[in-house]
């Protein structure tokens, strides 16, 4: 059955929201929307966060993207194409956050077939990085995360966003890469209107950037941050595109554009008189050959009747997510007041935090019980730990995959917390298109600037994704530093299946915290009723299996109060890098009956997002 909302529950989502930042999109005109945006960015395209039509429809955080991606649904290209277009587009608005320089993970739903295929893009160690890669000589101790390891050749990962592109349109799209490359190298050259939050990004980064001679030249220009409402070009990421247009991939991976990566990442262009020992790393022109994307099986679990798929390791999305609904399953969720469902789900949230830490990390070096992990009887098994009444004392312990039945036993010992190194950075797309072909993709080149090195006259910006392996080597981590692999994520791009149709898709930004994004979307869209808009606008809270959730200060105003009893502890969120006390910057697009389509981006967090879809109803 479709998911309809109660009007009640609608009323309660409507008083209780307490904070202006985070009004439902739903209840603001476009007008408003828009002409909130031009405030913020003179002459810049209107973000409007909530469209619904028929006849296709894609959300982006960025307005350029969006309009490359609609233009593409509107002429005929499937969800793919317009995926494709977008996600290079959010390459020349996006830097810091996307680009070839980077890395993702694409699900994709097939309309003829019914199937969900997926594509592992993540970036790799290079083959000659060594178990102390992020270990200072001197002292026998990791460097510091920031802003020592973050701003680093070491810290680069081989890319595989170019390749994830390539195989995406081979599998399932109708364009050519050239064709689709071809919207955004206009964009690049003809630049985009500065907004707010690329402002403050660069702001943020403006003393690490200024170590690098041609990031300070390409973001810096004569010294200064690129004004709000002024027009950034990028002619060099333009010629870049257009090599890639001509040779294909091989540019990247096998041409002279490979032997400029490699030389990069082995001498960082610093300034004179940097300050940053900006360590080099060991990539090599045969790290990018050998460099391939992974067509991998998706994560499925079933959901209140719903089927939930997801991306398999090396993300830890996936199995994270899924070990999470499969625990909050076991409780009738809708009947709860506030207090008890997030009490609920933050403890949830812990225990699948426990078993990433212990098992999940990339399959090709380490085995990962992916079938315990989202069993059933496993899930049963774990939601014993989970008291209705009290907060447990975190860390909590991993459960043992080897042995389970499903009953409840001794209670479990105290855990060891790992330590989230992934940045709050990265950007996600959603796209359906007129057949019903879905696509959700999140990329990103981790945290906000990535490693902070352009490649020289190169247009584009290096991830850092390797900082996502523990520092420290430890043969027992599944995430343990080692060459030729791929660092543990969290990126969680979701297709949700009513039957074998689409019903709902979503991801997000957010480092450790998207795996409670996503699932606290569609907590809050299924069990809460709310509507997918109000679910997007909601205020958002993540446990990573530590005794202090940390929560958006909305969150904190208006559900604190209700969880004290339950003894959980908030602490408001706070970006390291930034300060940002954002929790995510979701898309998502809701598939309704008569080919209705919904598509929502963030009203307001990260300078607010931009959904839009084919024919609007009117």
């Amino acid at each position: 059955m479709r998911h309809r909302i109660p009007t009640v529950a609608i009323a309660l989502a409507v008083i209780s929201s307490t904070s202006p930042a985070l009004v439902a999109p739903g209840f603001a005109s476009a007008r408003a929307a828009a002409a909130a945006a031009v405030r913020q960015a003179p002459n810049a395209p209107p973000k409007i966060p909530t469209s619904v039509g028929r006849g296709g429809a894609i959300s982006t955080v960025d307005p350029d993207a969006t309009r490359i991606g609609l233009r593409v649904l509107r002429n005929g290209g499937n969800a793919v194409d317009a995926a494709v277009a977008a996600a290079a587009a959010l390459g020349v608005t996006e830097p810091y956050s996307s680009g070839i320089g980077g890395g993702g993970y694409f699900v994709h739903y097939d309309a003829k077939t019914h199937r969900i295929g997926t594509i592992d893009g993540r970036e790799t160690s290079p083959h000659g990085m060594s178990h102390d890669a992020f270990i200072e000589p001197k002292t026998g101790k990791p460097y510091n995360f920031t802003p020592e390891r973050v701003s680093s050749g070491v810290a680069v990962g081989v890319p595989g966003t170019l390749k994830t592109w390539q195989r995406a349109l081979h599998r399932w799209g109708t364009r050519s890469l050239a064709g689709s490359l071809k919207p955004a190298t206009r964009l690049a050259r003809k630049g985009f209107v500065v907004d707010q939050t690329f402002h403050d990004q660069t702001a943020d980064n403006e003393k690490r950037f200024a170590q690098f001679r041609p990031t300070k030249r390409l973001f810096l220009k004569g010294g200064h941050l690129p004004r709000v409402g002024s027009r950034f070009r990028n002619p060099d990421l333009a010629r870049t595109y257009d090599l890639i247009a001509r040779r294909g991939v091989d540019a990247l991976y096998r041409g002279p554009l490979a032997g400029q990566i490699a030389h990069t990442v082995q001498h960082p262009p610093t300034v004179q008189g940097a300050t940053l020992p900006a360590m080099p790393g060991t990539m090599t022109r045969q790290d990018l050959r050998r460099y391939r994307t992974i067509d991998r099986k998706p994560t499925e679990v079933g959901y209140r009747g719903l089927k939930v798929y997801g991306m398999a390791p090396s993300s830890s999305g996936g199995s994270t997510v899924g070990e999470m609904l499969n625990i909050l399953e076991r409780y009738k969720l809708a009947g709860m007041d506030p207090g008890a469902l997030y009490h609920h789900y933050i403890e949830a949230s812990a225990l699948a935090f426990a078993d990433r830490n212990a098992y999940v990390g990339d399959p090709k070096s380490v085995h990962v019980p992916l079938t315990d992990l989202l069993s059933d009887t496993y899930a049963a098994e774990r939601a014993c730990s989970l008291d209705e009444h009290q907060a447990a004392q975190k860390p909590v312990a991993a459960g043992t995959v080897s042995s389970y039945d499903g009953k409840c036993g001794t209670a479990a010992a105290r855990g060891q917390a790992g330590r989230e190194t992934e940045n709050v950075e990265t950007t996600n797309l959603t796209v359906v298109d007129r057949w019903g072909n879905v696509v959700e993709y999140t990329l990103t080149i981790e945290q906000t600037g990535g490693s902070g090195i352009v490649v020289p006259g190169r247009g584009f910006l290096l991830n850092n994704e390797l900082t996502d392996f523990s520092a420290a080597y430890d043969p027992k981590d599944p995430n343990r530093i080692e060459a030729n692999k791929r660092p543990r994520s969290s990126m969680s791009p979701t297709i949700v299946l009513e039957g074998d149709r689409p019903w709902l898709a979503l991801g997000s930004p957010g480092g450790a915290t998207i795996i409670d994004t996503v699932s606290q979307l569609l907590v809050d869209r299924i069990d809460r009723g709310l509507t997918i808009a109000q679910a997007m606008a909601e205020p958002r809270v993540a446990n990573t299996n530590t005794q202090v959730s940390t929560a958006e200060p909305a969150f904190i105003a208006e559900y604190g109060a209700a969880l004290a009893p339950y003894g959980q502890q908030l602490k408001a969120s706070g970006d390291t890098f930034t300060g940002a006390q954002e929790i995510g910057a979701a898309t998502a697009i809701e598939m309704g009956r008569h080919g209705q389509l919904t598509a929502v981006a963030e009203p307001k967090r990260r300078g607010g997002g931009s959904a839009m879809v084919v024919k609007p109803r009117r």
